[in-house]
């Protein structure tokens, strides 16, 4: 009985050493797996993070040179937008010099020949003018007393070799003619005034309008309320509403 109660013990022993000989060996094997993983992923990461520390300063210089063509291709952009601007603006600016010169010169133009048709007009009551000056010969415009005074001299001098010929009209036919063609004259020249909204105004009898009037005299006259015009010495003319010449007018003075 009692070598099989030793030989239960000594049983029971030996299977409690394997038992925690066999739970010790994992234990030990799992831990040293675990250090060893541990030392791998350090080693590991510490590796990626060099090796992208690398790749990222590799790219640096590729993103740099990247960034520099592309703000020099900015640049040169820029540059043909400022040279394009800058021809277009000299060209408007040497176009707007040729307008002001232009327009300077049609100004001046304008202003020369602005009178153009009006003296146009004119031409023919000068022609007529002419006419009727012409119509009168020198002789006529001598005094009979200068032509007896010349006949007196011829008595004691001796005769001219050509004597003048004699008049074919006599004084007053010329002074008519004369008349006339002035007349003719005159109312041309109104025709063509009227033509451009030129019309005569006779103040006689009107109440002085300094606007309109101009005085060259005062007289007291009876029966004439002071400040009229009682004569007009030289006619006034309107173009349309506006003053061409004032008329020169005589007013009446107060008596009292």
């Amino acid at each position: 009985m009692s070598f099989t109660a030793s030989s239960f013990q000594t049983f029971r022993k030996c299977t409690a050493v394997i038992s925690t000989r066999s739970l010790t060996r994992p234990a030990i094997a799992r831990c040293q797996r675990n250090a060893s993983r541990i030392g791998t992923r350090w080693y590991s990461e510490g590796k990626t993070e060099s090796s992208t520390t690398e790749a990222e300063k590799a790219e640096q210089p590729r993103e740099q040179a990247v960034d520099c063509s592309e703000i020099e291709a900015k640049l040169k952009a820029k540059e043909e937008e400022v040279s394009d601007l800058t021809g277009r603006l000299r060209y408007l600016q040497a176009d707007f010099l040729n307008l002001q010169r232009n327009s300077a010169r049609e100004k001046e133009q304008t202003r020369d020949y602005a009178i153009t048709r009006f003296a146009a007009d004119l031409l023919e009551t000068v022609d007529v003018l002419s006419i009727a000056l012409k119509s009168v010969p020198p002789q006529a415009l001598k005094e009979p007393s200068t032509a007896i005074q010349t006949a007196s001299d011829s008595s004691e001098s001796p005769p001219p070799s050509i004597p003048e010929p004699p008049l074919p009209k006599d004084y007053q036919t010329y002074l008519q003619e004369l008349h006339t063609g002035v007349e003719i004259t005159q109312r041309q020249l109104l025709q063509t005034l009227f033509k451009y909204h030129v019309k005569p105004f006779d103040p006689t009898g009107d109440t002085f309008d300094p606007n309109h009037h101009e005085a060259l005299y005062q007289a007291p006259v009876p029966g004439k309320e002071p400040g009229t015009v009682i004569d007009c010495q030289k006619i006034g003319y309107k173009i349309k509403d506006r003053v061409l010449r004032a008329a020169q007018v005589g007013v009446a003075q107060d008596t009292s």
